[in-house]
């Protein structure tokens, strides 16, 4: 008798978790094909310390045929699902079209940059979801920095030494808080620069970190506002423009430097499968499965899971809840075959951490608010215990980095073009 085929789409959180799951359970009785369109998973957690020149891309890139031992991985996009026969459709990266039949189908298709119809930013805005981005982002920073010594103009000098950061939550934060560090340390040996590098980080929520623990908020407002950081709440962008960006409390920022970071959306595959969908995420139930498809399992930032803690919502869109509900699809699918039985997804929040630069973070695990060096321990050794692979490169980069100056230089691996952000449905 051939053996059943569990194909999953996507390789985040969620997806990757549900194939080592799954190739635990299974041990060989199933065919387990996972689509994705690179050959690793990323954790994307340390990917702003990859655009401050802290870590090697290499090093939140763990490979998917090393760390799945079983899992038969097909690079590409998936592009149509045939639910009623079975079948998924992808391209391949070099254009070649394939088809794969399921005997049960997983979708962890994840997320997307979260865009707002505003003119111009998807012209001069550049994202930060991937490992190109931050490339491109650390390049960019230097370049500017490195023309700005030898501009003539004043103005051009500022406009190049000014960085708008859009987005103040997890992402915004983390981005700005380690980008002023590495400015300052591209500046340090540049007289003309010295002290010139201004960061601004927008957001219309009245807080720093607004989904997050007020007192997390507190502890990263503090860090930024010490490091100059200039903090524009309840402010948004109305117009981005090659010279710069106009804020609507009237006011007009010169700059080249504008990093979209307003959090994330759905993958827009999601809203092609004429199935339900609840704020543009696939509705499941509490046992992940799609209504009315029970060979159909979806997790992650794709999937409106209910929140059996908090009736009558559904989970936040973090690595916490992917992860644990791409285990929880594998078990359940394990017990559609007769191996134990289906359980509900039900999962309290552990806390959450926020790693700053240098010697600080914010974090509370288990609830209990840290801040500076100790929140710094914990903030890193959290990382360490999450990552699914190079945990000793990834440690020793920061020690490295702990000893050493940073590498301010252009590698020039990814030009602009390369890193549109995705213009499809605004919200």
């Amino acid at each position: 008798m051939a053996r059943p085929r569990i194909v999953i789409v996507g390789a985040g959180f969620a997806g990757f978790q549900a194939a080592r799951t799954l190739s635990r359970l299974a041990r060989g009785a199933a065919e387990i094909v996972i689509v994705n369109p690179t050959d690793y998973f990323l954790y994307l957690p340390l990917l702003p310390e990859v655009a401050a020149g802290i870590l090697e891309p290499r090093r939140v890139s763990v490979s998917l045929a090393g760390a799945l031992p079983g899992v038969k991985v097909v690079l590409g996009e998936v592009d149509g699902f045939d639910f009623d026969a079975r079948t998924v459709s992808y391209v391949d990266p070099e254009g070649g079209k394939g088809t794969l039949g399921y005997h049960r189908l997983v979708i962890a298709a994840g997320s997307v940059n979260k865009l707002l119809p505003v003119p111009g930013v998807t012209e001069y805005a550049h994202g930060f979801r991937g490992i190109a981005e931050a490339l491109f982002l650390r390049d960019h920073i230097t370049r500017q920095i490195e023309m700005a010594d030898i501009a003539v103009d004043p103005a051009e000098r500022a406009a190049r030494c000014t960085f708008v950061v859009v987005g103040a939550g997890y992402t915004g934060t983390e981005v700005a808080a380690q980008g002023v560090l590495f400015t300052e340390a591209l500046t340090r040996r540049r007289e003309t620069l010295r002290g010139r590098p201004r960061w601004l980080l927008l957001d219309t929520a009245e807080r720093v970190l607004p989904t997050l623990d007020s007192r997390l908020g507190a502890a990263a407002d503090k860090v930024l506002r010490e490091r100059g950081v200039e903090l524009l709440l309840k402010t948004s962008v109305q117009e981005a423009s090659e010279r710069g960006v106009e804020l609507s409390d009237g006011s007009f920022v010169p700059t080249r430097s504008l990093i979209w970071c307003v959090g994330v959306r759905p993958d827009p595959l999601v809203a092609d499968l004429g199935l339900a969908t609840a704020q543009g995420r696939l509705v499941v139930d509490e046992f992940l499965t799609v209504p009315g498809r029970p060979d159909v399992y979806a997790c992650g930032d794709a999937a409106a899971v209910p929140d059996l803690t908090r009736p009558g919502e559904i989970t936040g869109m973090t690595a916490q809840h992917a992860t644990r509900q791409g285990a929880l699809v594998a078990k359940n699918i394990a017990a559609s075959y007769g191996r134990g039985r289906r359980r509900a997804y039900q999962h309290h929040d552990l806390g959450f951490v926020v790693d700053l630069g240098g010697l600080d973070s914010a974090a509370n695990p288990l609830g209990v608010p840290l801040s500076g060096l100790p929140a710094k321990v914990v903030t890193r050794g959290y990382h360490l215990l999450s990552m699914p692979g190079n945990r000793v490169r990834v440690a020793t980069d920061w020690l490295l980095d702990s000893v050493l100056p940073n590498q301010g230089v252009q590698l020039g691996l990814v030009a602009a073009g390369a890193v549109p952000l995705d213009s499809e449905s605004p919200s």
